[in-house]
């Protein structure tokens, strides 16, 4: 079976779809209501802007959301059987199966990305990426520090990212390094994702979620909360709302996507990086990228 996965927040860089938008008619269509829908020109910060510009969050989760999506609404073969995405990615994933519009996605990316960045000022935190430890060693650190500290994405097999204060994270990785992970790397983000203290954003999304319609996808989107392919719009809604303060759960995602009968992965929008994390999860399944 053909599943198709979808990139977050990280995997932007400059001149990411500007092909597409030279080329393909249908694409351009898209990528002009996408401009007239937020506001502003984001093609301009996508094809000609600058790094800087592009780390910006109410920038770079419509941008990723928008190279991955026209990608797929353009593939002349775009057959999904089953989909799911990295954290933002999980809208785009809604999307590409039919269970959003595209107008109601961007609107949800973009509310979602403003409301994070809110939250990331009320509450000064961030994120670190934990290389070679078991997940239960790291969620046992985590839950000894007295502050906020939790898993937040579970990427692959000896790949955890955590989240949470500032001096939170520098106590777990001061922690974690004792404990023999090889790498404990702050991240450069300036907030702490899929944590308690996106809570704030929550809130805000959850409403914009609720207001949206949430149609049947044409295959089952398996979520970062649940792990399982969903198909029931109201389940779908109650795992996005979650998704906010809640892990990252990619390594089960995937392992479930591949039990469940997934022989072939194929990664739309910008970057490698799932694929990357797919040859650790198992390396018996394809693996190739459209971007």
């Amino acid at each position: 079976m053909n599943a198709y996965i979808f990139p977050g927040q990280g995997a932007q860089f400059v001149g990411m779809g500007k092909e597409l938008y030279d080329n393909n008619e249908e694409a351009k269509t898209l990528f002009e209501k996408a401009n007239d829908i937020l506001g502003f020109r984001i093609t301009d910060e996508m094809f000609v802007g600058t790094d800087e510009g592009l780390k910006q969050t109410n920038i770079t989760q419509p941008a990723v959301f928008l190279h991955s999506v026209v990608l797929a609404k353009t593939l002349a073969d775009f057959k999904p059987e089953m989909v799911a995405g990295h954290s933002l990615g999980e809208i785009s994933a809604l999307v590409a199966s039919d269970c959003l519009s595209f107008e109601d996605g961007l609107k949800l990316v973009s509310i979602r990305a403003n409301a994070m960045q809110k939250a990331c000022e009320i509450n000064p935190s961030t994120m670190a990426a934990i290389i070679g430890l078991d997940d239960a060693v790291v969620e046992e650190v985590c839950a000894s520090v007295d502050e906020v500290v939790v898993a937040a994405n579970y990427n692959c097999p000896g790949q955890l990212v955590i989240s949470g204060s500032n001096a939170g994270i520098d106590q777990a990785c001061e922690m974690l390094t004792e404990k023999g992970a090889r790498r404990a790397l702050k991240l450069p983000v300036g907030g702490a994702f899929h944590s308690p203290l996106m809570q704030p954003a929550r809130e805000e999304l959850a409403k914009a979620i609720e207001e949206a319609t949430f149609n049947t996808p044409s295959c089952p989107v398996y979520q970062n909360v649940s792990t399982q392919g969903e198909t029931d719009p109201a389940t779908i809604k109650a795992n996005l709302i979650a998704q906010l303060t809640s892990s990252v759960k990619w390594t089960q995602s995937v392992q479930n996507m591949i039990a469940d009968g997934a022989t072939s992965f194929t990664e739309v929008g910008p970057g490698k990086a799932l694929q990357g994390m797919l040859a650790k999860i198992d390396r018996s399944v394809e693996r190739a990228g459209i971007s």
